[in-house]
């Protein structure tokens, strides 16, 4: 039996217990009842601000684990909060050291917004133009938006809400599936 392909989560927000955190740690809960691995990604804080200088042999070690992470992923789904109407900088930074590598070149994408009805366009917007740029695979119908009643979180700072984990199941199995059928 193969390996469950593994989906790398990458979180927009560096606060600790974030909307965005909860949602793909909710992910990750609910990965194994669709045979997917989910990892998510805890390097944001680390990795130095992008200068192009800096983008060759040898990479600074926190872009090199970041890149080797995309790599061996077999897909990406993002959950980034918006702030002054775009991506956080911390975030665009982390896309930004993906630029100019090949590993997310063709690799399914997808983002979740956390967001309340009518926030976080912006986000999302950037977020579509920068994958773009990478040459990521944009599957769209795993693109959703869930917004996070923090009643529904639970003590093990999960979501419970039934029909929020089987959005979130879809998901994965959109992105999991994706990468195959490119092949």
């Amino acid at each position: 039996m193969s390996a469950p392909p593994v989906i790398l989560l990458l979180s927009g927000s560096l606060r600790e217990g974030s909307t965005n955190e909860t949602v793909l740690r909710t992910a990750q809960d609910v990965a194994p009842s669709v045979n997917v691995r989910a990892v998510l990604y805890d390097g944001l804080a680390r990795l130095p601000h992008f200068n192009p200088d800096d983008d060759t042999d040898p990479l600074p070690a926190p872009v090199a684990e970041l890149r080797a992470a995309i790599d061996e992923a077999a897909g990406i789904l993002v959950c980034t909060p918006e702030y002054a109407g775009t991506l956080p900088g911390s975030f665009k930074n982390l896309l930004d050291w993906t630029v100019g590598g090949t590993e997310i070149c063709d690799k399914p994408a997808a983002w979740v917004n956390a967001a309340a009805p009518g926030r976080g366009e912006g986000a999302q917007a950037t977020l579509r133009t920068v994958l773009g740029y990478t040459g990521a695979h944009v599957v769209e119908p795993a693109c959703v938006r869930i917004p996070v009643d923090r009643g529904t979180v639970g003590e093990s700072g999960v979501i419970g809400d039934p029909g929020v984990r089987e959005t979130l199941a879809d998901v994965l199995r959109l992105l999991a599936t994706s990468g195959t059928e490119a092949t």
